[in-house]
């Protein structure tokens, strides 16, 4: 749990600090990665409590099958099911086709191409995403004291 709030802390430096400064899409894009990595983490550290709880028979070692079992696992949170698709789009985000629109000013925003859409990352929308993530958290925490 402690590496998972220590990517957390690193990720809402990013967040309130650094983005506040520099107003870039790399600060953006970075601050996106620090998310996949603390997700990517909570899955790893889920699943193998949960093996040990005998809640599932064995670990997956392929992403995409975690991915799977941790929906199963967690299915009665919606919020965890929400961070869960938000990570598949985290995961494919260096891949995507990205436009950086308003580089060093108050409006910075990074256009991301998924699934035929458009998802405009700004200061409004990161903010809605830390809130997820912060509820994601409490619920990993939840989960581990089972």
């Amino acid at each position: 749990m402690d590496e998972i709030i220590q990517e957390k802390i690193s990720a809402d430096h990013l967040l309130y600090v650094s983005l506040k400064y520099t107003k870039t899409c790399d600060v953006i894009l970075n601050l996106l990665l620090r998310w996949r990595k603390m997700i990517e983490t909570s899955i790893e550290k889920i699943l193998k409590y949960a093996k040990t709880k005998k809640k599932i028979p064995s670990v997956p070692t392929n992403p995409i099958k975690q991915i799977e079992e941790i929906k199963k696992l967690m299915k009665k949170d919606k919020n965890f099911q929400e961070v869960m698709e938000f990570y598949e789009m985290l995961r494919k985000v260096e891949e995507l086709r990205k436009e950086r629109i308003g580089e060093f000013r108050k409006n910075v925003t990074l256009k991301i191409f998924y699934q035929g859409k458009e998802i405009n990352v700004n200061l409004e929308q990161l903010k809605v995403y830390a809130d997820k993530i912060e509820k994601f958290v409490e619920s990993v925490k939840v989960f581990m004291k089972k």
